[in-house]
């Protein structure tokens, strides 16, 4: 069942005896969890029918006791078993899941890895319980994702503002998420987020960003590249090095990409260099820079960046600022 599924059908108390959700990406597990528990039981009910477990502290036995326990003046008792993946003996749950109380709604939470699903025990949920497996968007899947949760607060986002925030946040959904509802604030109901909004709100300056130097360097501008990197000096909270040299990283990654794949369509490029089919307005800007750069040069880049970032660990026994981290990087690109 999907994320959007199992969130309505908590929304209209449409609920299962066993729900277990599991996976490396947290942020589909806590809004599912969050729906169950806003709508299994009401405000009052809560006291008497409702027990939070944490895995690492728990037996098996406490789990089942609480969830063979009748109801108190409501329909239904709901027991979390958050943390599951720290608990020892969670795969004892097997003859609890087999035959699980009617009355009683048990939502376990294993997050961050998933279930070995060969198991015994996985085999067991499968055949008993609700499964969901919450997996972490691939780079390419998440301007497509911030677009559809705008769309479902009623509001829209072009398609360079959702690369901007793409590029900017990564792929964590609860920092993505964070800052979406900040800018929905700023936006009325119907309204739409452009690039513009996102610079004045999420922090990105207009022209100091990591965007702005991923340009300059592509135009090979080191005039401009050092002014951006003097800015993030003395900026360093809203341009923090690692954050820096990440987007690089993977600016120069899918600069190499399409070069090795600049004879093709834009389409089978864009798949290639894992971006969206939205992205198709980047593409001008990747033609320019790999005509600046050699595929040794590229290469070399690479090789430059993963050089920079053991220095921003202090690897190389300096202890080097924001500035001289990226004034070297960039003196040997350029």
């Amino acid at each position: 069942m999907s994320y959007q599924k199992l969130i309505k059908d908590a929304q209209s108390q449409q609920f299962k005896p066993v729900y277990v959700l599991h996976g490396e990406e947290p942020f589909f597990i806590d809004k599912i969890s969050e729906a169950i528990i806003a709508n299994a039981l009401t405000e009052a009910e809560r006291s008497f029918n409702q027990t939070i477990l944490y895995g690492k502290e728990t037996e098996f036995k406490t789990v089942v006791d609480n969830a063979r326990q009748f109801p108190m003046m409501a329909q239904r008792r709901l027991v979390v078993l958050k943390e599951a993946q720290e608990m020892r003996t969670l795969s004892n749950l097997e003859s609890y899941v087999s035959n699980p109380s009617p009355q009683t709604v048990l939502l376990i939470a294993h997050k961050h890895k998933k279930l070995d699903m060969r198991t015994k025990f996985a085999k067991s949920l499968g055949a008993h319980a609700e499964v969901f497996e919450s997996k972490k968007l691939y780079d390419n899947q998440v301007p497509q994702w911030i677009g559809s949760y705008v769309q479902s607060q009623n509001r829209s986002i072009d398609p360079q503002a959702s690369m901007l925030l793409a590029e900017y946040l990564g792929s964590d959904l609860s920092r993505i998420t964070t800052e979406l509802d900040k800018l929905q604030l700023h936006v009325e109901s119907g309204g739409v987020i452009d690039s513009k909004i996102i610079q004045e709100y999420v922090g990105i300056s207009k022209d100091y960003n990591v965007f702005e130097l991923q340009k300059a360097l592509g135009d090979r501008d080191s005039v401009k590249a050092f002014r951006i990197i003097k800015y993030f000096d003395e900026n360093p909270k809203s341009n923090p090095l690692v954050l820096v040299l990440g987007n690089l990283y993977s600016y120069f990654t899918k600069l190499l990409l399409f070069k090795e794949n600049s004879g093709k369509r834009d389409q089978e490029i864009l798949s290639a260099m894992g971006m969206s089919p939205r992205a198709f307005g980047f593409l001008k800007e990747y033609r320019i820079a790999a005509a600046n750069y050699s595929f040794p040069q590229l290469q070399n880049v690479i090789r430059l960046l993963a050089e920079a970032d053991r220095k921003s660990k202090g690897i190389s026994g300096r202890n080097l600022s924001t500035k001289a981290v990226l004034q070297e990087f960039i003196g040997e690109v350029l």
